[in-house]
């Protein structure tokens, strides 16, 4: 499955990981049920996908303080990959 993957070119020109990178290699463990290890591997993947989802919920079914639920998941979302980003490379 690596082979499919689209590489990440900050990390091959620059040789620095972005803020995205292990997100797709997460989203495979998920699939293949290893959750443990994709919450190693990218740690907002699970306020992300419950972000898409509230998102993709209330483009069809619009539900009261959708805003503020949205709103807030995105900045849970925002602070985890800026967090985790910031231990990666200190670590």
């Amino acid at each position: 499955m690596e082979e499919y993957m689209l590489p990440c070119l900050n990390k091959k020109l620059l040789g620095i990981e972005c803020l995205g990178c292990g997100m797709q290699r997460a989203v495979v463990l998920i699939f293949q049920g290893e959750f443990i290890e994709a919450f190693y591997m990218y740690p907002a993947i699970y306020s992300l996908i419950v972000l898409f989802i509230c998102i993709g919920i209330n483009i069809f079914f619009k539900f009261k303080h959708s805003s503020k639920i949205i709103g807030g998941l995105a900045i849970l979302t925002v602070a985890t990959i800026i967090i985790s980003y910031i231990i990666k490379l200190i670590n």
